[in-house]
């Protein structure tokens, strides 16, 4: 397995239908949610659009299979907790999961970002394993409301100058 990374771009917006979909958190045991399930409001603000001002991203692939992705997009969503802090989903394919790929998202969409934010926030079900990822990489819970807990990663901000 080979898994480079880049930049996601407005023509990523279909591939990231599908990982909003596979970033809903099912319990092993639970049925899949059906797929209409992100054309509500309040999920479909997650990617509608993709390709605004402040939206930022990565996406990881297998050659040319899209295996993973991290993004982050200012709004009001779940995993909200000020003005000017995106929020940030990721998703990385069932078989590709536990190799790495999450970690290496999030850090490329940190670096990302320290050019335009303090912070990322992200919003995720209190079962879900990734919670010792978000963790490890520094997210701080700032609340929990039932079953989901919101987390959030202060970080500075730098130019970056590649001269």
């Amino acid at each position: 397995m080979t898994v480079s990374y880049c930049p996601l771009v407005p023509a990523d917006q279909q591939i990231l239908w599908e990982m909003l979909y596979l970033a809903i958190f099912v319990p092993a045991g639970d049925d899949p949610l059906p797929r209409e399930v992100i054309n509500k409001p309040e999920l479909a603000r997650y990617v509608e659009g993709w390709g605004r001002q402040g939206d930022l991203g990565v996406l990881a692939q297998d050659d040319e299979l899209p295996v993973g992705a991290a993004w982050l997009r200012l709004m009001r969503g779940y995993g909200f907790v000020a003005d000017g802090i995106p929020e940030l989903s990721i998703s990385v394919l069932p078989g590709y999961r536990g190799a790495g790929i999450g970690t290496r998202l999030i850090q490329a969409v940190i670096e990302q970002a320290r050019k335009s934010y303090s912070g990322i926030s992200l919003s995720f079900s209190i079962d879900n394993p990734a919670v010792r990822l978000y963790k490890r990489l520094g997210f701080k819970t700032v609340r929990q409301n039932g079953v989901t807990q919101v987390m959030l990663l202060n970080i500075e901000k730098t130019s970056v100058d590649y001269k």
